[in-house]
């Protein structure tokens, strides 16, 4: 039976010089976050920029909702995906960063496309469900405590046969490990475990990043 690579920086590095080249803004965030500390892991990998991009494409999405911006890069890599007429909104609670995030929007000519809406998400989420949006891609990255929540009260607001996109769900490999009981991990491994139980939807973990958990809503 086969089995799956372990990917080191070398095939990183060579799977990166392969793909399609990142749009300069990308790579400007990228580099931005570098400075921003030990805050800067909660950026996606660039193989997830990759993927969110042509997952948008290859959907046809035209509708999405993410909830966690931090400094843009996972919403401008849906941006890019979308068509002209499409629209992300974008769900943060942190004023700063967001307003480095729309920097960057501007810049690569895709804020037109994103609006960006600062407040406690769950209540966010509250708000658009009361005004009957149907969104053909939900992603999620943000605080791991409210996972569960964020991804119930989102579950109306998806589309059926829309894609709900889970970031952070291999939590650094450590969800495997039994004999790792630290808070955020079985947080993770709750959240894992619900998802997986949960008939509304089919599901796979992928193995990019951090690990992305994709459910198809049936």
């Amino acid at each position: 039976m086969g089995k799956d690579l372990d990917i080191n920086f070398k095939i990183q590095n060579y799977i990166k010089d392969l793909s399609k080249k990142l749009h300069p803004v990308q790579s400007e965030i990228i580099s931005y976050n570098e400075s921003l500390g030990d805050i800067k892991r909660m950026q996606i990998a660039i193989s997830q920029c990759y993927f969110l991009e042509l997952i948008t494409k290859i959907s046809k999405a035209k509708k999405i909702l993410e909830i966690g911006t931090f400094t843009g890069l996972s919403t401008l890599s849906m941006a890019l995906g979308l068509p002209e007429d499409g629209m992300i909104i974008a769900l943060d609670k942190n004023s700063e960063t967001n307003t480095k995030a729309k920097k960057f929007f501007k810049k690569a000519e895709q804020d037109k496309k994103i609006k960006t809406i600062i407040n406690p998400a769950l209540d966010t989420l509250n708000e658009l469900k009361k005004e009957n949006l149907i969104f053909d891609i939900i992603f999620i990255d943000a605080d791991k405590e409210n996972y569960k929540y964020y991804y119930n009260k989102s579950f109306d607001l998806l589309k059926k046969g829309g894609l709900m996109i889970i970031d952070n769900v291999l939590w650094h490999g450590e969800v495997a490990d039994e004999k790792n009981n630290e808070k955020f991990t079985n947080i993770i491994r709750d959240f894992n475990t619900f998802v997986k139980n949960d008939e509304r939807t089919e599901q796979i973990i992928l193995p990019l990043g951090d690990g992305f958990t994709i459910c198809n809503k049936l």
